[in-house]
């Protein structure tokens, strides 16, 4: 009984929302809602898997040349699958959140929550600011990514400004993100960013067998532990996009429906990331462990010119993506999250774009810093912090007796679910925070010493005179 009432009132406000938006019968209304406005399971299906496979598409070879080909695959398969579950348990905080504060009579309509709300709201103060910090500094991370991946991908196609200059320009271009209010608002451009990524991956797969291996590839890896946990954390980076799994949900008609849309989404992501990476491996070899950008060893053609442009307004999505969490902190605290002007909304997120820009100047080492980013921020941010979070949660008999959302029977029940939740911390703050954490930070600090900071155009080959 209690669940089917929190559907009732979890869809009531959703399908609220959805007759007010679609009340006009106007050809400009109906086109806006095509394009516009979603909330549907397909429209949240195209946000995971577009979000989730971004720039990391391109240094996945990358990581493959310091894993080796067995273990690339392996991480793959390993960190897709319990990316999905710490999802899973995401989606189900979410919902237990939900329903208590509306059986309180609490309106979400005009709020959007966010993950570190949930954990207040379920945990208390301590773990909202937990949360707060590892996701904020995550997505703050995440963006600067994508501008990053910007100037590497456009350098390809146009090498007259060095990459810090295209850097300037895409931070300035990804600014104009701030003019989309929400998620709901990210139909059509999922949609496209999912096409655009698989292109690239077909194309990148395509390209790298009829190039055929190059004179003497070797396929070395791994050598050392350093490139070898720093591979696998650029892996766990790339499984680690569902930080913004409650924005998602929260933008979707029905969010109880969620359950297994990110799993469905990182199979889909799989197809496209296992032939790509094992094939640009194949192909170039050790080439990769000095080419973190695997556009940068196929030859220039269209197809791959196509590639990049494609890339490049990915990027632009996924920039839009990492960063709208970031807007709507902002805007709680400064007030403004609440109105209805978008103008009013837009002009005040500006200055959440400006340290990103920032950063990506200061640390432009496309590659390397997705390592880092994945062992010392995604490794608390979407894995240990979610199912510590759901253990703690569901700790009590009561707790349990009264969840929204029961765990699979086929995992056990409770003590199932707690095995695999202890399971994912054990792992993933041993080998993703310590291990992870101890390479990729000797990585990231010997491209410090190699290229230094401000760096004008990072791993660039030298001009011919």
């Amino acid at each position: 009984m209690a669940s089917e009432r929190v559907e009732t009132v979890i869809a009531g406000n959703y399908k609220e929302m959805e007759r007010e938006e679609g009340n006009s019968r106007s050809t400009r209304s109906k086109i806006s809602n095509l394009f516009w406005h979603g909330g549907s399971v397909y429209d949240a299906w195209f946000s995971c898997a577009s979000n989730q496979v971004a720039q990391v598409l391109l240094t996945l070879p990358y990581s493959f040349s310091q894993l080796g080909m067995l273990s690339g695959i392996l991480f793959q398969l390993f960190y897709g699958l319990m990316g999905s579950w710490t999802a899973y348990l995401i989606s189900v905080l979410y919902v237990e959140y939900r329903t208590r504060k509306e059986r309180e009579k609490v309106d979400f309509r005009n709020h959007v929550i966010q993950w570190f709300e949930v954990l207040d709201g379920l945990l208390g103060k301590h773990w909202r600011n937990a949360g707060l910090v590892f996701n904020c500094t995550f997505l703050l991370f995440g963006s600067v990514i994508q501008l990053i991946a910007c100037a590497s991908n456009i350098y390809y196609i146009n090498d007259n400004l060095d990459k810090r200059t295209w850097t300037y320009i895409f931070g300035a271009c990804c600014a104009t993100t701030v003019f989309i209010p929400s998620f709901h608002n990210y139909r059509i451009w999922s949609f496209l960013g999912l096409m655009m990524t698989t292109y690239t991956a077909w194309y990148l797969t395509i390209a790298s067998l009829i190039h055929g291996q190059v004179e003497g590839v070797k396929h070395s890896g791994p050598t050392t532990m350093v490139l070898y946990f720093t591979g696998a954390t650029n892996i766990l980076y790339t499984f680690g996009g569902h930080a913004v799994t409650v924005e998602i949900m929260h933008a979707m008609w029905k969010p109880q429906k969620f359950k297994l849309i990110y799993l469905v989404a990182t199979l889909y992501v799989l197809t496209l990331t296992l032939p790509s990476a094992s094939a640009v491996y194949w192909a170039f070899g050790d080439l990769l462990l000095t080419h973190s950008n695997a556009l940068s060893l196929l030859p220039r053609t269209r197809y791959r010119d196509t590639a990049v442009i494609l890339m490049l307004i990915h990027q632009f999505i996924t920039f839009g993506f990492a960063c709208t969490p970031l807007y709507f902190v902002w805007e709680k605290l400064i007030r403004v999250h609440e109105t209805k002007s978008v103008l009013k909304r837009a002009s005040a997120r500006l200055p959440v774009v400006i340290p990103i820009w920032f950063l990506a100047i200061i640390f432009p080492f496309f590659g390397p810093i997705n390592s880092t980013v994945g062992s010392l921020l995604v490794s608390f941010t979407v894995y240990i912090i979610p199912a510590l979070a759901h253990m703690i949660t569901f700790s009590s008999a009561s707790a349990r007796e009264n969840a929204v959302e029961r765990p699979p029977s086929f995992l056990g029940g409770w003590i199932g679910q707690f095995c695999m939740n202890i399971f994912v911390v054990v792992w993933v703050f041993i080998v993703g925070f310590g291990f992870g954490g101890w390479a990729s930070m000797l990585n990231f600090i010997h491209q410090i010493d190699t290229f230094g900071l401000f760096t004008k155009c990072y791993q660039c080959p030298p001009h011919k005179a």
